[in-house]
């Protein structure tokens, strides 16, 4: 089945109507040259990131890709893994320096790990990247102010 925009808005739908606050971006960028990252992404929306993470540990062997990488640091920082997350954002950035999704994950991996004044380059850079606004520049703007809030 090949999911759709109509898919993902009707599961957005269900999941607010049954009382589920949904994902953050999971990644929503699809490069030109980026492997087939569907399945991963729906894991991931289910929040299975032990199997997105396998899949993509796979993936990883024949294709680098920020895109790739992203998503493993992503899975990885959702399982708790601060220090391995981190390696595969920097990588991830290493390959494409100006992904808004690394950029904002990584971003919110600080906000998560108390380090806001690192969390508040990755919003500059953003800022910078998407001047008019984008999702992964709003949805770190959110975490950096859902922290100040706690803290």
């Amino acid at each position: 089945m090949r999911v759709t925009r109509n898919h993902i808005c009707a599961a957005l739908l269900l999941t607010l109507c049954l009382g589920g606050s949904p994902a953050l971006a999971v990644d929503n960028m699809n490069s030109k040259d980026a492997p087939d990252l569907t399945s991963v992404r729906t894991k991931i929306k289910a929040a299975d990131y032990k199997g997105a993470l396998t899949e993509l540990k796979v993936l990883a062997d024949t294709n680098q890709h920020a895109d790739v990488y992203n998503l493993m640091g992503f899975s990885l920082r959702k399982l708790g893994d601060y220090p391995t997350a981190l390696t595969f954002y920097k990588k991830a950035l290493d390959f494409d320096a100006d992904h808004k999704g690394a950029r904002e994950y990584l971003g919110e991996l600080y906000v998560e790990t108390g380090d806001l004044p690192k969390a508040r380059e990755q919003l500059a850079v953003l800022t910078r990247l998407c001047p008019q606004g984008c999702e992964e520049r709003e949805d770190l703007e959110k975490a950096l102010a859902k922290s100040a809030k706690v803290n």
